[in-house]
């Protein structure tokens, strides 16, 4: 295709993205299960880890699995249409985009760490079960998931470089959101104040 084509393709594709990532799985999840809005209790980030706090396993793992997913089908999309490296990780941004700023949700989203698993799981599959490791391993020893998450964010470049070359300025770019996604969390780790990655014992009523 011409150049024109492809960027046309791209940015439709980029708008479909954002409009899939604008899906907090956190919410529906919550939702679909009677309990209160996950923005309005804990740390008030619709993610994994604020679900986890406060209602459990379950929960938290439907809320992973659809904010992973949910940016898969544009992606598959975007390499079954042979876009370039660079544009894929362009649809790959905006599912990302809409997670952390989600217009009908006031651009109030989440941190973007499932999603970005979701993304790198499609396009850069090593990177992502190697960060996915990692993650794992760094939130089971420090119980905090902002720090498994910046850690994770920081060495998946590294990774990229290693791994999927081709990839490692959209992977750079990924980390580069999240990171920033955890500004706060940075504040509140340098104040002792993190949350640790446990359930509370009394979650809040509905």
């Amino acid at each position: 295709m011409s150049l024109v084509e492809l960027l046309m393709v791209t940015l439709m594709l980029m708008a479909l993205a954002y409009a899939c990532g604008g899906w907090l799985g956190a919410i529906s999840v919550c939702r679909w299960a009677g309990v209160r809005d996950p923005r309005l209790a804990g740390s008030r980030n619709p993610g994994f880890s604020n679900v986890l706090r406060l209602y459990g396993a379950r929960l938290a793992l439907a809320t992973l699995a659809l904010d992973a997913a949910k940016g898969m089908p544009v992606l598959w999309l975007a390499k079954g249409v042979a876009l370039p490296a660079w544009a894929q990780g362009l649809v790959g941004l905006g599912v990302l985009l809409g997670h952390s700023y989600p217009l009908w949700h006031r651009f109030r989203g989440g941190k973007a760490v499932a999603s970005a698993f979701g993304v790198l799981l499609v396009l850069t599959p090593w990177v992502a079960l190697l960060c996915a490791l990692l993650w794992a391993l760094l939130a089971w020893r420090v119980r905090t998931a902002a720090v498994a998450s910046l850690a994770t964010a920081c060495l998946a470049p590294l990774a990229s470089w290693w791994l999927a070359p081709d990839y490692v300025w959209v992977v750079s770019a990924f980390a580069l959101l999240v990171v920033t996604r955890h500004v706060w969390n940075i504040r509140r780790l340098g104040r002792g104040g993190e949350p640790r990655l446990e359930r509370r014992t009394n979650p809040p009523e509905e």
